[in-house]
């Protein structure tokens, strides 16, 4: 589990870093964005875990990852010039 933990806040990590070198403009401050990509990968980690069981290495490093890109994901903001107004009643 250790290995797992470690491994999947590398994954983390590096996923922040991906994303506030692609899309600096679209995302919050660089806090925001390396906190979430770390935390987002163990809870991901933790729920792959706890549903396969502990000897499954590559698939809860899976699991780390992509609940890490879908939680980084969900910083995203829109492009400038495209944002949504919404009309007032």
């Amino acid at each position: 589990m250790l290995w797992e933990a470690l491994g999947s806040v590398l994954l983390g990590l590096a996923l922040s870093w991906a994303a506030a070198h692609h899309l600096p403009d679209r995302l919050p401050s660089g806090r925001v964005v390396y906190a979430t990509g770390p935390v987002g990968a163990l809870f991901g980690a933790y729920v792959t875990h706890a549903a396969l069981g502990p000897s499954h290495l590559l698939a809860t490093l899976a699991g780390a990852l992509a609940i890490g890109a879908v939680l980084l994901s969900l910083l995203i903001r829109p492009s400038g010039s495209r944002r949504l107004r919404r009309a007032l009643p």
